[in-house]
C-alpha cells in the first residue's frame, strides 16, 4: 500500500511541475515581426525606400550597388567567391569582414539570406543585404564573432567570381 501511495505522490508531483507547452511558432512569429519592423524603420530612416527591394515575402531586402556583368545561373551547388563586410543593423558594429582574403562558398552552405541575395547580382556585382535574424543566424548567439542572438544584420557583398 505504501508503494502505491508513493507512486501516486510522485505522479502528482510530476504532473504539477509540468508547464504549459512551449509555443515555438508564436515565438518565431513575434521575432519576425520585431525584425521586420527594425529593417523597415532602418530603410525609412536612411532614405533607402526607393532603392531597397524586398525578396518576395521573406523580409529580406537588397540594394544593388553594382549589377555586375553577364548572367549567372545560381543553384545550391554554385560556388561563389566574395568580398564582404557584415555588421549589426541596429548598432553598426562590424562582426565579420573578409579583408584581403576572398573566401569561396557553395550557396548551399551559406546563411539563407545570402542564398536569396547573392543571385540578385552577377559576377563583379555588389549588393547590400538587410537580413532579419531568421535569414541570418537566428536565435543563436555567435560569441566568437560578437553577434548576439536574433541580430538583424547588414551585409555588403561583392561577388568576385561565380562557378557552376
Amino acid at each position: 500500500m505504501k508503494r502505491i501511495l508513493v507512486a501516486i505522490l510522485l505522479l502528482a508531483a510530476g504532473l504539477s511541475s509540468c508547464k504549459k507547452g512551449y509555443d515555438v511558432v508564436a515565438e518565431v512569429r513575434a521575432q519576425a515581426a520585431i525584425d521586420d519592423k527594425i529593417v523597415q524603420d532602418y530603410i525609412a530612416a536612411n532614405g533607402l525606400t526607393d532603392v531597397a527591394q524586398r525578396i518576395d515575402t521573406t523580409g529580406v531586402y537588397y540594394i544593388v550597388l553594382a549589377p555586375g556583368t553577364g548572367s549567372s545561373l545560381f543553384t545550391t551547388s554554385t560556388r561563389v567567391t566574395v568580398d564582404y563586410t557584415g555588421s549589426i543593423l541596429t548598432t553598426g558594429k562590424e562582426f565579420a569582414k573578409s579583408n584581403n582574403f576572398h573566401p569561396s562558398f557553395t550557396l548551399g552552405e551559406v546563411i539563407r539570406g545570402w542564398r536569396l541575395g547573392i543571385p540578385q547580382i552577377n559576377k563583379g556585382g555588389r549588393v547590400r543585404l538587410l537580413l532579419p535574424s531568421r535569414y541570418a543566424y537566428g536565435p543563436y548567439d555567435q560569441p566568437t564573432i560578437g553577434l548576439p542572438a536574433n541580430s538583424v544584420v547588414d551585409f555588403d557583398i561583392q561577388l568576385l567570381d561565380v562557378t557552376n
